[in-house]
C-alpha cells in the first residue's frame, strides 16, 4: 500500500461504504489514517458524545473536510453524561469550515445563542431541528439571516417558535426550496402567507398541526381567512403534504394545491376542508403526479366550513385516473369513526385508478368498500407489484386466493384483516410467487398457516387492538 499512489487510495477507500470497514481499514497504518480523515465528509454522533465538547473538538479536528453532520440524542437519559449545547455549537462553527448539512434532534439544551453562533456557517444549505423546545423565532432569525444560502430548513417540535420574522425574512431572499414545520404549535396555516416570492423556489413543503393542541380548541379560522385570494407562484413544486390542516375554499393552501402544475407526489393526511373541486383542479393541472395518498377524517361535526360540502368522493378518484397517466402509488385511508355506508370512495372509484393508471404500489387502510370484488379486480392489474391491506374486514378468504393471480405482485401486507384465515394463503404455499409476505395482528390468521406462502415471511401477532 505505501507504493501505491494516493489518488488510488483515495479512490479504494472512498468504495467502502460501511463506517464499521472504513474505520477498521484506517487502523492499519498511518498513511490510511490520514487519508480517510480527509476523506470523511459525513459523521453521526450522539448519546456517546461524551465529554461533550473535548470529543467533538477532537471529532472535527480529525475529520477536517466535514460537510454533513448529525447529532442525535435519542434515548437520551441524564446517566449517559452531558448533552450537546451552545458551546458544542459553537465547536461546530470554528472547526467545520465546509460544513452544509446540519441535523439536530433531541438536543433539549441548546438555545438561539447556539444558533447565532452557527450564523457564521455561511455554506451552510441544509438545517433539521428536531424537538428543540428551547429555541425561538428569534433564534430561527439570526440563522436565516447569518446563512444565505439556506435551502432546506425542518422545523420539527420547535414548541416556542412564535415570532415569525424569519418566515418573511425567508419569503423575500426567494433561496428556500425544502420546507418542513411540523408540530410547531404556534405556526399556522395562515403564516405561510409569509413565504410570499420563495413559493416560485419551493419544490417541497411539509406542514403538519398538532391535533392534539388544535383539537382543545375549535379551529382558528380567523388565521385561516388572513390568507385571502390571491395568485400564489408555486408551478415548481414537487412534494407537498399537509397533515391537520384546514382548506378555506379558494384560498390559502386550497390555491396552493390547485397550482402545482409539476407537482409529483401529494399526501393529504386528516385535513378539513378539502373537497372535490381541490382534488379535481389538482388532477388537471398535475399531468406528472406520480404519488397520490389521501386520509379522510371522518368528524365533519367542526364548524368549519359547514356549508360547504366536504367529504371527497369517486369525483375526486375519477379526475385522476382521467388526467394523470403517469401514478404508480395509490395510499387510501379513512379514520377509525368512519362508517362502512358512509365510506367517501366506493369500489367503482378505486377501481377507475387501478384499471387506468400504472399502479404499482396500492395501500388501502379501513377502507370498508374494497372487498373479494375489488380482489378479483386486482388479477388484471398489470403493474401491481405491492399490496397492503390494513383493516379491510370485507375481504374473505375468496379474494385473498385471488392474490397468486396478480400477475407482477410481489410484496404482500396484511394487518388487522378479520375476514381472512388460513385458507386464504393454501393457493399461495409453495408458489414462491410472492418474494415478501407481512401479516400483523390478523386474528384468524396462525404463523403455521402462512408458512411457505411467499419467499421471505414475517408473522407478528398482538389482538390488544380488538379489546
Amino acid at each position: 500500500m505505501d507504493n501505491l499512489p494516493a489518488e488510488l487510495v483515495l479512490d479504494i477507500l472512498g468504495r467502502i461504504k460501511r463506517t464499521a470497514d472504513r474505520n477498521s481499514v484506517s487502523l492499519t497504518c498511518k498513511r490510511l489514517y490520514k487519508l480517510d480523515n480527509g476523506l470523511r465528509i459525513y459523521m453521526r454522533v450522539g448519546c456517546g458524545l461524551h465529554p461533550v465538547c473535548d470529543a467533538l473538538t477532537a471529532l472535527c479536528n480529525r475529520f477536517h473536510n466535514l460537510e454533513k453532520v448529525e447529532i442525535i440524542y435519542s434515548g437520551w437519559m441524564s446517566k449517559l453524561g452531558k448533552q450537546l449545547d451552545d458551546n458544542g455549537l459553537l465547536i461546530l462553527s470554528s472547526c467545520c469550515p465546509l460544513l452544509k448539512d446540519l441535523t439536530l434532534s433531541y438536543c433539549t439544551f441548546i438555545t438561539d445563542a447556539g444558533l447565532s453562533y452557527l450564523a457564521s456557517c455561511s455554506g451552510l444549505t441544509s438545517l433539521k431541528l428536531k424537538f428543540a423546545p428551547r429555541i425561538t423565532g428569534c433564534g430561527i432569525y439570526s440563522l436565516v439571516v447569518g446563512c444565505k444560502a439556506l435551502s432546506v430548513l425542518h422545523l420539527i417540535r420547535c414548541l416556542s417558535v412564535s415570532s415569525m420574522e424569519w418566515l418573511e425574512y425567508l419569503g423575500k431572499h426567494e433561496m428556500l426550496e425544502d420546507l418542513c414545520i411540523k408540530n410547531c404549535r404556534v405556526i399556522g396555516e395562515g403564516d405561510l402567507i409569509k413565504l410570499g416570492p420563495t413559493w416560485r423556489k419551493l419544490k417541497r413543503l411539509q406542514f403538519e398541526v398538532d391535533a392534539n393542541y388544535r383539537y382543545m380548541k375549535l379551529y382558528d379560522r380567523l388565521a385561516v381567512d388572513r390568507w385571502q385570494k390571491q395568485s400564489i407562484p408555486c408551478e415548481d413544486m414537487l412534494e407537498l403534504s399537509l397533515v391537520n390542516c384546514v382548506i378555506s375554499p379558494g384560498r390559502g393552501l386550497a390555491c396552493v394545491i390547485g397550482k402545482c402544475k409539476n407537482l409529483e407526489k401529494i399526501h393529504l393526511d386528516m385535513c378539513v376542508g378539502v373537497r372535490d373541486s381541490d382534488i379535481v383542479c389538482l388532477a388537471q393541472k398535475s399531468s406528472s403526479l406520480r404519488s397520490i395518498s389521501l386520509r379522510v377524517p371522518s368528524d365533519f361535526s367542526l364548524p368549519l366550513l359547514q356549508n360547504n360540502p366536504l367529504r371527497l368522493t369517486d369525483e375526486s378518484l375519477k379526475a385522476v385516473a382521467q388526467n394523470c397517466s403517469l401514478l404508480d402509488t395509490v395510499r387510501l385511508s379513512f379514520s377509525d369513526g368512519e362508517f362502512p355506508s358512509f365510506s367517501s370512495f366506493t369500489l367503482n372509484g378505486i377501481l377507475m385508478l387501478i384499471q387506468m393508471c400504472p399502479i404499482r404500489e396500492l395501500v388501502l387502510d379501513h377502507v370498508c368498500s374494497f372487498n373479494d370484488v375489488g380482489m378479483q379486480a386486482l388479477c388484471s392489474a398489470q403493474y401491481l407489484q405491492i399490496l397492503e391491506l390494513v383493516r379491510c374486514h370485507e375481504i374473505t378468504d375468496d379474494g385473498m386466493q385471488l392474490a397468486g393471480q396478480i400477475p407482477q405482485l410481489c410484496t404482500l401486507r396484511l394487518n388487522k384483516c378479520l375476514g381472512v384465515t388460513d385458507d386464504g394463503f393454501k393457493p399461495l404455499i409453495e408458489s414462491y410467487k410472492l418474494d415478501l409476505l407481512v401479516v400483523e395482528d390478523c386474528p384468524q390468521i396462525s404463523e403455521r398457516g402462512v408458512q411457505g406462502a411467499a419467499k421471505s415471511v414475517t408473522f407478528k401477532q398482538d389482538l390488544s387492538w380488538l379489546y
